[in-house]
Parts: C-alpha cells; sequence; structure tokens
C-alpha cells in the first residue's frame, strides 16, 4: 500500500497556488459570457413579450353587456336561443334605456357568436325575455349551425371533425321527424359541399333504418315477449335492439 501512495506524482505547491487565481479568471469570464447570453436571451425575450401584450383584446359590445345583466339566463355564460321578434320584444321592455342601432349591432354579434350557434344546434328550444321557451327551432336552422359551427373548428389531434358533422346531421334528420325529401326541401341547401354532407348523413341514416325495421320484423315474428328475450335470442345488444325498435316504430307511425 506505501508503494502505490508513494508511486502517485505530487503536485507542487506551488502549482496548487497558481491554479486558484487561473480557476477564479476562468469563473470570471465564464460568468460575464453567461451574463452577456442572458442580457441577449432578455433582450430578445422582449419583443416577444411586447408582441404578446400588445395582442388587441376582443371588446365586448357595451349593449351586451347591458344585455347580460338586464337577461343572464338568455345574455349570460350560458345563453339560450332567442324567440324570433325579440329586438321588438327588447325595445318594449327597455324603451330608450337601449340604443336601438346599438341594439341591433348587437343581436348581430350575438346570434353569429359561435357559443350561440353551438346551443341552436343542439335544437333547443327559442325563449322569451323571461327564459321561457315558447317555439321550437326549425330544423333549418339546427343545421345550418351545426355546419357553420364544424366548418370554424379547429380539429385536435387524430380527432375526424367530418365523421362527427355527419352523425350529428343524422340525428338532427331524425330528431326533425320528417322524411328525406320533406327535410331537404326544408332545409334549402344551394352550397353544392354542405348538400353533400347532408346527404352523405342521410345515406347513413337511411342505412341504419333499413336494419332497425328489420329487426323490428324479426322481433314481432320471434315469439320473445321481451326485447331482453330477444336480444339474448340473437346474442344481440339489448339497448341497441331498444334503440333500434323506437326508430323502426317512429318510421311505423311516419308512414
Amino acid at each position: 500500500m506505501t508503494e502505490i501512495v508513494s508511486s502517485l506524482p505530487e503536485t507542487p505547491a506551488s502549482d496548487a497556488a497558481a491554479a486558484q487565481p487561473a480557476q477564479a479568471d476562468g469563473a470570471r469570464r465564464r460568468n460575464r459570457r453567461g451574463g452577456r447570453g442572458r442580457a441577449a436571451a432578455a433582450k430578445g425575450a422582449a419583443p416577444q413579450s411586447a408582441a404578446a401584450s400588445a395582442r388587441p383584446v376582443r371588446e365586448i359590445h357595451p349593449v351586451l353587456l347591458q344585455l347580460a345583466q338586464l337577461y343572464p339566463a338568455l345574455f349570460g355564460d350560458s345563453p339560450k336561443p332567442l324567440k324570433r321578434g325579440i329586438f321588438q320584444d327588447l325595445q318594449v321592455a327597455q324603451g330608450e334605456a337601449l340604443d336601438k342601432d346599438g341594439l341591433k349591432q348587437a343581436l348581430a354579434l350575438h346570434t353569429r357568436s359561435t357559443r350561440y350557434l353551438n346551443v341552436v344546434a343542439t335544437g333547443a328550444a327559442r325563449c322569451d325575455l323571461q327564459g321561457v321557451e315558447v317555439e321550437a327551432m326549425a330544423p333549418e336552422h339546427v343545421l345550418h349551425a351545426l355546419i357553420e359551427v364544424f366548418r370554424r373548428k379547429k380539429p385536435r389531434d387524430g380527432e375526424d371533425l367530418q365523421a362527427k358533422l355527419q352523425r350529428r346531421i343524422g340525428q338532427a334528420f331524425i330528431d326533425s321527424g320528417l322524411g328525406r325529401d320533406a327535410y331537404l326541401e326544408k332545409v334549402q341547401l344551394r352550397e353544392p359541399s354542405a348538400l353533400a354532407k347532408v346527404e352523405a348523413a342521410l345515406a347513413v341514416v337511411a342505412e341504419q333504418d333499413a336494419k332497425a325495421e328489420a329487426v323490428l320484423r324479426a322481433f314481432e315474428g320471434s315469439g320473445a315477449e321481451t326485447v331482453d328475450a330477444f336480444a339474448d335470442m340473437y346474442g344481440m345488444n339489448t339497448q341497441q335492439v331498444q334503440r333500434q325498435l323506437h326508430r323502426a316504430r317512429q318510421l311505423k307511425a311516419q308512414a
């Protein structure tokens, strides 16, 4: 062990002493370089921060702020579809408290907003100033809102917006209670791409309806006393069978 230790080269005291100032000088140079780098980074980041802070903040129309205070159930965070003629109702209810031209502008902005169109696209009923449902949403308004909402959407990773839109259109068609031709006549689509989307959705619904009607015929001829028994008999999902039977009976009533 003594031989191994003694064989290691010794560091002269003068070298160690000389190394300390050199290390200190190196540290100071590194600090100066680091300081310059941080200053440059801060300088480069400053325009970005300034640009971010300079982004315009969307201002809310002052009359919309008034409406949200007066009728929070209609114009608040969770808006409701407005009955047709709401402009005249507001004029009667509020008189000169609401500027006429400002009210027109505010209602136009509100009813074209994405959050309002999202509500219309659900098919929710139109409401009066008291928030009472007074008018069913027309099928064409539901469809036009749907198409516009999805036109504005930005797809997330792996999200198929067209497939979602097709399903929503199909459900809107079913909820309308109309037949194919009556629905197309009602919605009056002039844009070829929009019409193609609707026709594709209706074709999928027609295929599903044919299956539903076949299930109803099979159920009625099976002798099964319950839907559960019928589903077990054919190895089918009970809830799906119930939906198909409901749809088939709906179609039968419409015929």
